[in-house]
């Protein structure tokens, strides 16, 4: 019994989340929503899952800890070094036939997937005829991205996956830095635009030639999985690009058919010429 309240209380929670805050949670995986819910609730303080929902209903400093904790996302520079470097063996070649790019970064969270991508293509020469447009539904999130600094402990991490993605320079040559901090160039953000969008509930965003959206789908139940892969495949130019995470796949989508596998084990796909 204890459980199936639990339940409700949750479907409760995120229907308020909706209802009032226009973010819908409600097709996101339960087991990854309920684990985060528990562990915001605990380190709120509250009894029970009730509680908090009268807290955020009411108390207007609870609602951006609710939308931090249930969007934040573990992200580094680079990360999984392979596929950066299949897009510089594999992509970037294809995209040089373009006069002009635009590139979706998809749930960026605090910007290290921005600030790869555009060191890559700096670094390939294609800088300079390509549009960024990093978003997410995490306000915190995009102010921090759109800012550029992060702890000076994790540049070590950050230059092993440059270095290992095939890197054409140093990686210190795109930060300084200052007080255990290291401050991105702000070159860097010339051409991107950060931008509230909701993959749960907004429209398709403009036509890309590369989306990379990383480690966003395993937090998606299998029919807003669905919904955000036929959402990317309509955003996409013809033979245009999709970029997965590691534990990400089509396999198993009703959009698989849309699209070509382009780069085994790197999740890197190309989008049918239909």
């Amino acid at each position: 019994m204890t459980d199936k309240i639990e339940e409700l209380e949750i479907t409760l929670l995120l229907e308020a989340l909706y209802q009032r805050f226009h973010y819908d949670f409600r097709s996101y995986s339960k087991a990854s929503i309920k684990r985060r819910l528990r562990q915001l609730r605990e380190r709120l303080g509250y009894r029970n899952f009730s509680a908090m929902l009268e807290g955020l209903l009411h108390d207007a400093a609870i609602f951006p800890q609710v939308i931090s904790y249930l969007t934040v996302q573990v992200s580094e520079m680079f990360r999984d070094p392979s596929y950066f470097r299949a897009l510089r063996e594999h992509v970037v070649p294809h995209l040089r036939t373009y006069p002009s790019l635009k590139v979706w970064i998809a749930g960026c969270s605090s910007g290290e997937e921005f600030y790869s991508l555009a060191i890559l293509f700096r670094e390939e020469g294609l800088e300079q005829k390509t549009m960024f447009y990093a978003t997410d539904i995490n306000p915190g999130a995009l102010e921090a991205a759109s800012a550029g600094v992060y702890n000076l402990d994790r540049i070590r991490g950050f230059t092993e996956n440059h270095q290992q993605s095939g890197g054409r320079s140093s990686l210190s040559d795109y930060y300084t830095t200052a007080y255990g901090k290291a401050s991105f160039d702000r070159t860097l953000r010339d051409r991107v635009v950060f931008s509230d969008h909701s993959l749960v509930t907004d429209a398709v965003f403009g036509e890309m030639h590369l989306i990379s959206c990383r480690n966003v789908l395993i937090y998606f139940d299998s029919a807003l999985q669905d919904r955000t892969l036929k959402l990317f495949s309509d955003s996409l130019i013809r033979k245009g690009f999709l970029g997965l995470g590691s534990k990400e796949s089509l396999r198993f989508s009703s959009e698989s058919g849309s699209f070509l596998d382009y780069v085994q084990g790197e999740r890197i796909y190309q989008k049918r010429d239909l």
